[in-house]
């Protein structure tokens, strides 16, 4: 919803960049990473250490998170050619910004002219983070602590798969 608000005040393209969470085996809640649609994932490895997952069970995490985010994909179609363009990833908003980094990443690796991150609210140590990882942030709330994005919303509703496609031009 926050992209198709910035993609429209800019006249710009709106798309998307699909990636997921790497969930713990055993535990769908807990996150150990994150992945992206080319299959290159960030773990946490100290995390995955101190959890004692196996280098076979890691793999087996990142293949299911690689699988949930092909049928996405299929639903929303892929992201458009960001070569040699400026690209703004937009999310509606960070904690730990796994996946939005490894979301950026994907983006990176395509080649953009400049890679813009923009988010409404996040804490600055993400901020500062991913700050590193492209060639301009926007935050304009960083709040010290903070345990949830949808907090700092009157409402944040889930957002159904038919809204998106319909934002996206698709229905």
């Amino acid at each position: 919803m926050v992209a198709a608000e910035v993609a429209r005040a800019l006249d710009g393209e709106l798309g998307v960049v699909i990636a997921g969470k790497v969930r713990a085996p055993d535990n769908d809640e807990l996150a150990i990473g994150a992945v992206a649609s080319d299959g290159i994932a960030m773990l946490d490895e100290l995390f995955v250490r101190r959890l004692g997952i196996t280098e076979h069970e890691a793999h087996a995490a990142v293949s299911e998170a690689i699988t949930e985010i092909h049928r996405r994909e299929q639903v929303f179609g892929r992201t458009p050619s960001v070569e040699e363009r400026t690209v703004v990833v937009i999310d509606d908003g960070v904690a730990t910004g796994s996946t939005l980094r490894a979301a950026l990443g994907y983006v990176r690796r395509g080649g953009p002219a400049r890679l813009v991150c923009a988010v409404p609210v996040g804490p600055p140590t993400t901020i500062d983070l991913i700050s590193m990882e492209v060639d301009e942030i926007v935050c304009p709330v960083q709040p010290d602590r903070l345990r949830a994005v949808g907090e700092w919303y009157d409402r944040f509703d889930q957002v159904g798969d038919e809204t998106v496609v319909r934002l996206l031009g698709g229905g």
